[in-house]
């Protein structure tokens, strides 16, 4: 299996957000009833894997998942343009069997209205800025969340046998 980490910044972006879409999304995480339990275990590997100990790390908001397939869940996260989270929190992920993905994108926010300039001709509502962020995408094996469900030990180490004691040396 390989594991890439990929960063990818470009002029053009292929997938615009705006804040209905995290609306919907959230909304989506409260009617669909298994899909909020997905989440709070997808959560739980990244806390314990240690992530959150990385810059910036903790101030990421869910953008859209958990998208649940056969052998993944997938989660989007995004940050401002200038608090990027570390890559070496991504690395930790990469190493446990994650694909991780970083890229620029666009949310589309409304302007907060201080004078007649900031709203949309001929409506009451703000006009619609895009803001620069990043977006981290996750793809996390259903094998890694389940270890850690189970309170298995991530860390697999081959069985040796126990070494003899010298019991002549030991005491009573």
């Amino acid at each position: 299996m390989y594991i890439i980490l990929v960063l990818t910044t470009t002029a053009k972006y292929k997938t615009m957000h705006d804040v209905l879409d995290i609306i919907r999304n959230v909304q989506d995480l409260y009617s669909i009833s298994p899909t909020l339990g997905i989440l709070k275990d997808y959560e739980r590997v990244i806390d314990e894997l240690d992530v959150y100990v990385f810059k910036n790390w903790e101030d990421g908001e869910l953008l859209s998942g958990p998208n649940d397939s056969r052998h993944f869940v997938t989660c989007s996260f995004m940050w401002p343009t200038d608090k990027m989270p570390d890559p070496t929190g991504g690395k930790r992920l990469l190493d446990h069997g994650c694909k991780v993905t970083y890229k620029k994108d666009v949310l589309f926010k409304p302007r907060a209205i201080k004078g007649p300039e900031d709203y949309r001709p001929g409506t009451q509502k703000g006009k619609i800025d895009g803001h620069d962020v990043w977006v981290v995408t996750i793809r996390m094996p259903k094998e890694l969340i389940g270890n850690f469900k189970n309170g298995q030990d991530i860390e697999i180490t081959p069985s040796t046998e126990p070494h003899e004691r010298d019991i002549t040396n030991a005491t009573i």
